[in-house]
């Protein structure tokens, strides 16, 4: 477990939350967060994150070294749901990736930015080389601008993802190289 949580976050507008990782007593709050989220908002997760089943499994399945979930809370109430998923073999053994859901009223603020940085911070602790984000190019253009402003390199996939109705959406792969430069 990194040492560096809690903590807090100043936003742009002099809001403070606190960021930590996601336990098994986050459970309830996390699935109330997924629901109390736009539907437009839900409809490109990764998971079913209105599933309170599968909710309840990562809450009974936490192993931070395979995936360290960050919440952000303001006050009780969770903002935002970022993960740092990693593998332990295989040929993508080196290579991070995130994921996030940040409540809407929370975006522009510089939430992405920090915990993004602290993505950062941690993937170089643990040895990573790349970290790696897959955004739908029209529907994540903020997602996209921080990403880009910390560093991420891109590539564009044309029609790679579909929503839940089966309509395609052009994808990007964003990247960030870790390894040292001399």
């Amino acid at each position: 477990m990194p040492h560096r949580f809690p903590q807090e976050a100043v936003l742009r507008d002099g809001q403070k939350l606190l960021i930590r990782p996601f336990s098994g007593r986050d459970t309830s709050a996390l699935h109330e967060f997924f629901l109390r989220l736009p539907a437009d908002v839900r409809r490109f997760a990764w998971d079913r994150v209105t599933d309170r089943s599968l909710v309840e499994s990562w809450g009974n399945n936490i192993d931070y070294s395979k995936v360290l979930p960050l919440l952000a809370l303001d006050g009780n109430t969770i903002v935002a749901d970022a993960t740092l998923h990693q593998r332990r073999r295989g040929p993508l053994r080196l290579v991070g990736r995130i994921k996030w859901l940040m409540d809407p009223a929370f975006r522009g603020l510089g939430l992405g930015t920090t915990l993004v940085n602290n993505f950062i911070a941690i993937a170089r602790d643990s040895g990573l080389h790349f970290l790696t984000c897959m955004l739908i190019a029209e529907e994540e253009a903020d997602a996209i601008k921080t990403f880009r402003q910390l560093g991420f390199a891109e590539h564009v996939f044309p029609g790679y993802g579909v929503d839940p109705d089966g309509n395609p959406h052009d994808m990007i792969k964003l990247i960030l190289d870790l390894t040292p430069k001399n």
